[in-house]
């Protein structure tokens, strides 16, 4: 057996008996599920260090072994009793602790080396069943498949016992076990289809409602209470020794990339009260897999005689194709505050059991947490699908404290990824569809805005911040990434809001003037360049060049329109309340004068001249003794908003944009989820073998000469490791 000893040594020590029970258990011969071996190897205390390279020997030794052996799949069993007996002896400390996080961890060390080095695409290598002539104890049920018996454990204790100190080892074990089983989907593509092999999450998908209710609600909650596990607590296991020698699986856990997971090493530093809570924050990564995943089955029926809901007109356009309903994804839709409980009053019935989460304690844990990209995807989810919450989040009074961080975030935008800018601004879109959020936003007071650094901005308004940091959004895409959709929805979301706008600041207005003018700049340099191009070669209608500069030029067309819209909503609604705008119209109605006789601009810019003739008409009319001041034009525009009667106005329809989510989302956010794991998480994976999403494959090689590993560090071993920008 080579690095691995495949013998006993009657005199051995506490270490030779660990050599030999792990050499033993990826060898060649197979032990029956009744024999006592098993639990020797779960009972006894690692404490061996092993070299890196004997580490990788060893699962590759097993991934070869585990063919006849079926050793995973009869780990994964006695796994499932552990938890079974832990579940009954809640409470207490336990041996029985010990044993079922040992199991948990040795299955998902090896688990994962054989998913994440698998060559079949129904990573058949996992054997996950017995033989047929294995003899099985009599309280085993054979014909039930064992990922959903082990899922089935393994959602139950995370779902029904609280996270104490004498848990809590084995709830963050079981949340990386989770990962390692939802890995198959890195084997995948970024779209699913019927062939993607995922037997643990499907097990997952296939439990009764009340547990997945109860999966779902422990999650959150421990997302909220972010508990934190006393050092001592880990003393109690040698597995997690601090000394010299770490224990064998600890070394696994934090020495060998192509085997990590999260090691244990974070439970047991001196500074583990960090920012960050590893078990909120890796119980989040496992709901968000859970609630985004969508198996692809054949129909076997006509599609048009569906009437399964979850199969939509979009989703069945695969050819004999469909999409089973997320029950996670339902439960989190159907939660309820804890406090209230709309149905209690309605009288309604409940389609299952309700998800109850204190949406206080909720709201107010994601606003401290924002920063954090998993938040911003939790948070869309909640505001996206779930009606209560985005209820609940609109009738709150302290707004800023999902705002402002939002609002940071979206000013620090060059430091950030565009997916997390995307999922701001649409979460601003989806809370700017009320009208109630609008005129909220605007009576709420800043005494101060410190991150912001271009302007003070002192005893501004939270709506007036709202429209300056979508502009600078917008201008930031101008110069950086210029995407279409990130236009679109910056101003779509100033829209919706532009009706309500009450007491707009003087700098806000003034940007909202900029605005008009950078979109404006950017059209006539597309126009130049345009035109330059049919005057200078003889190029043909069906040019590609041309044509592409039309369609943008059409693109920019719209988005001059959209703004022009903005400004007529606020003249036409809301003039009296807003002088600051008018003031910056007049201060810059030049902008305006090259496109009067646009054909999509011209009714739109009537209101506006409109505007500037009532009050540079009273402006030239009145006697003033010295030069016009900017305090003076400002009172002389809010003395005569009261006499403003809109009269010679066009009422033009409000705009209301409203966001649809696609209708293939899964393509979107499986891969960001996984990504956001992988460079969040110290969770990596073998990168040649990802086919979720394109992966840039560098060598990063690292051997050790013995010592503890630094615990920060996880590529030491595989060749080709994930990198991936956080």
């Amino acid at each position: 057996m080579g690095a691995v000893p495949s013998t006993p040594r009657h005199t051995s020590t506490t270490t030779e008996t660990a050599e030999y029970l792990i050499g033993t258990f990826v060898g060649e011969k197979s032990f029956p599920l009744a024999s006592d071996f098993w639990q020797k190897l779960l009972e006894l205390p690692l404490t061996l260090g092993w070299a890196p390279h004997r580490v990788r020997q060893a699962c590759q030794l097993f991934a070869q072994n585990n063919r006849h052996t079926r050793h995973l799949a009869k780990i994964l069993i006695h796994l499932s009793w552990c938890l079974q007996e832990a579940i009954q002896t809640s409470g207490a400390p336990s041996p029985v602790y010990m044993k079922a996080v040992n199991a948990v961890y040795i299955s998902s060390v090896f688990l994962k080396y054989i998913i994440e080095n698998s060559q079949s695409e129904t990573i058949g290598d996992l054997r996950l069943s017995l033989n047929e002539n294995e003899p099985v104890p009599k309280d085993f049920v054979a014909d039930q498949s064992i990922e959903n018996l082990v899922m089935y454990n393994v959602l139950t204790f995370i779902g029904s016992i609280d996270v104490s100190p004498t848990t809590s080892l084995l709830h963050q074990e079981l949340l990386n076990f989770m990962l390692v089983t939802m890995s198959t989907q890195l084997l995948s593509g970024p779209s699913p289809g019927p062939k993607d092999v995922n037997p643990f999450i499907d097990a997952a998908m296939s439990q009764e409602s009340l547990l997945v209710s109860l999966v779902v609600r422990r999650l959150l909650l421990n997302y909220i209470m972010r508990p934190r596990v006393p050092s001592s607590s880990a003393a109690s296991y040698s597995i997690f020794s601090e000394e010299s020698q770490p224990g064998v699986l600890q070394r696994v856990g934090s020495a060998a990339a192509s085997i990590v997971l999260l090691p244990f090493n974070y439970w047991v530093s001196s500074n583990g009260e960090g920012s960050r809570n590893q078990l909120a924050d890796c119980g989040l990564h496992v709901l968000l897999i859970l609630i985004h995943y969508h198996k692809c089955v054949v129909s076997d029926e006509s599609i048009t005689d569906r009437s399964d809901d979850s199969a939509t007109s979009d989703s069945v356009s695969k050819v004999n194709t469909y999409f089973i309903a997320n029950p996670y994804s339902k439960a989190l839709e159907n939660a309820r505050d804890i406090e209230f409980d709309r149905l209690d009053v309605e009288g309604n019935a409940q389609n299952g059991p309700a998800v109850r989460l204190p949406f206080a304690s909720l709201f107010d844990t994601l606003g401290m947490c924002l920063a954090d990209e998993t938040a911003v995807l939790l948070l869309y989810s909640l505001v996206q699908g779930n009606s209560d919450f985005l209820e609940y989040v609109l009738v709150r009074t302290d707004l800023d404290t999902l705002l402002m961080p939002i609002l940071e975030t979206l000013y620090n935008a060059s430091r950030r990824t565009s997916n997390q800018i995307y999922m701001l601004l649409i979460i601003l879109l989806i809370l700017s569809q009320d009208s109630s959020f609008n005129a909220s936003v605007h009576k709420m007071i800043l005494p101060g805005v410190p991150w912001y650094k271009e302007h003070l901005l002192h005893q501004t308004s939270l709506g007036s911040l709202m429209v300056i940091i979508l502009i600078r959004t917008v201008q930031y895409n101008l110069s950086k990434l210029r995407d279409v959709y990130l236009h679109t929805t910056c101003l779509a979301t100033l829209a919706n809001m532009a009706p309500h706008v009450h007491r707009l600041s003087a700098y806000a207005s003034q940007r909202l003037v900029s605005l008009f003018y950078m979109l404006s700049r950017k059209y006539n340099k597309l126009v130049e360049l345009r035109d330059d191009k049919l005057q200078t070669k003889a190029i043909s209608t069906g040019d590609g060049l041309v044509e592409d500069m039309s369609a943008e030029l059409q693109i920019y067309t719209d988005f001059l329109r959209i703004v022009l819209e903005i400004l007529n909503a606020i003249l036409t609604y809301a003039l009296p309340r807003n002088p600051e705008v008018v003031y910056a119209i007049m201060h810059r109605q030049e902008v305006f004068h090259p496109f009067k006789n646009h054909p999509r601009f011209t009714e739109l810019l009537e209101n506006i001249y409109n505007v500037l003739d009532f009050f540079n008409s009273r402006m030239d009319a009145q006697r003033l003794d010295g030069e016009w001041s900017v305090e003076k034009v400002l009172l002389f525009i809010i003395n005569n908003c009261r006499s403003w009667r809109g009269e010679g106005m066009k009422m033009f329809t409000q705009l209301h944009f409203s966001y649809e989510q696609e209708s293939h989302p899964e393509e979107f956010f499986i891969p960001y989820v996984w990504q956001l794991l992988l460079s969040r998480c110290g969770f990596s994976f073998n990168a040649s073998a990802i086919n979720l999403f394109p992966v840039d494959l560098q060598a990063d090689k690292q051997i050790y000469s013995g010592g503890e590993p630094n615990a920060n560090q996880s590529g030491e071993l595989n060749e080709h490791e994930v990198q991936l920008d956080p």
